[in-house]
């Protein structure tokens, strides 16, 4: 990559936590921080690696819609952000119901606030 051009903003299928495994993990012996619309699990990973990241959505959210529509949000929010994260994470975003109906830049709000809070990218 040429060092003068910008990151890509690309949110690959290698960057998705799909493993039952890998959840218990970043549950077990993770971080863990509640804040706004969102709880963040979290474990710091090698520099070398890559960031990978999963978002739950219950069914206390609403239908299936709804939970679609703030999965969208949060995966956009990481996709945006992602080369903002001063060390390589893995995490796990729970959408609360506090975080239905809002718009893009109300979670963006939320996902950089509680990013913030876990010191995982700079004021």
């Amino acid at each position: 990559m040429n060092p003068g051009a910008p990151a890509r903003l690309r949110l690959t299928r290698a960057m998705r936590i799909r493993q039952g495994r890998d959840f218990a993990r970043l549950k077990s012996q993770g971080r863990r921080l509640a804040q706004g619309g969102l709880v963040l699990n979290w474990l710091e990973l090698p520099e070398d690696t890559p960031s990978r990241f999963a978002v739950i959505t219950t069914r206390k959210l609403g239908n299936a819609v709804i939970r679609n529509r703030a999965r969208r949000l949060l995966r956009e929010c990481f996709r945006l952000h992602q080369h903002a994260l001063r060390v390589p994470v893995e995490m796990v975003l729970i959408a609360r119901r506090s975080l239905v109906g809002q718009s893009f830049a109300g979670v963006e709000a939320d996902y950089l606030a509680i990013l913030r809070s876990a010191k995982l990218i700079s004021n």
